[in-house]
């Protein structure tokens, strides 16, 4: 059978001859999704059903269990959805510092992305409280980043993402924990150090949406990549697929700000 040009009999030999898989929990869909969040969920699927690679996926509601996982996603939402959000993670707070130092990958969008810092301050409301995976914190500004975003990395190549920004929150990096990309159009994390994004081990946190994914698989392959080898113990380089619609999306958008 093939499948974007690619028998999925030779995917599944190029990748060591063995047939691997990954664990994806969606932490709290129902209320952190956001700008088509979801279709950074959908990417991880068909990226990994494309080569092969079996995917258990798990949607983590308030009050689940969270049990453990190769790669936790969360999304964004506004003020009231992250309010509720927030107290579910802080019972999990210690369960996750631990995946996160076992090597787990998380990927957070935006709302998401704050929660994962050690708090977020909205405008005359209490603190959010968040669980401090990532050494950095928000609070929220007067004016609100909307628009298109390119930015530079280090971590994959090609070295340019895209996405769209839509926050007000100002976030704040400390410690050993970087920036994910400069931006070179948009305003980033808070519009002053041109940081964009924020990562600690396999942590990852960004405003981008959009999706984030689907406009940048390269980075998506990434997040893959890491959550094989934390299942598996090794680094596992996948084979690449036909993505010239992904990428000629992708190139469209650089240097784009509205």
């Amino acid at each position: 059978m093939i499948i974007r040009g690619f028998d999925v009999c030779d995917i599944i030999q190029t990748v060591e001859n063995k047939k691997l898989k990954i664990s994806i929990a969606h932490l709290y869909p129902k209320l952190l999704n956001l700008y088509g969040d979801i279709g950074n969920i959908i990417t991880l699927k068909k990226r990994c059903e494309w080569r092969g690679i079996e995917i258990e996926f798990e949607e983590i509601d308030i009050g689940d269990e969270i049990k453990e996982h190769d790669l936790y996603f969360i999304g964004g939402g506004q003020d009231k959805q992250q309010r509720d959000v927030a107290k579910e993670l802080l019972k999990n707070k210690q369960n996750l510092s631990e995946q996160r130092d076992g090597g787990a990958v998380f990927l957070a969008i935006c709302g998401g992305y704050q929660l994962l810092g050690h708090y977020y301050q909205p405008h005359n409301a209490e603190r959010l409280e968040g669980i401090s995976l990532l050494d950095a914190y928000t609070v929220a500004g007067k004016k609100r980043f909307i628009g298109n975003v390119t930015a530079v990395t280090s971590l994959v190549q090609p070295n340019t993402l895209v996405g769209f920004e839509n926050h007000s929150g100002l976030t704040y990096l400390q410690g050993d924990t970087k920036p994910i990309a400069y931006v070179n159009v948009g305003n980033g994390n808070n519009g002053q150090d041109k940081s964009e994004g924020a990562y600690y081990k396999n942590v990852f946190g960004t405003y981008l949406h959009g999706s984030f994914l689907p406009k940048n698989p390269h980075f998506a392959d990434f997040l893959i990549e890491l959550a094989l080898e934390k299942r598996y113990g090794e680094k596992i380089v996948l084979n690449q697929l036909d993505d010239y619609i992904e990428n000629r999306t992708h190139q469209i958008l650089i240097g784009k700000a509205y």
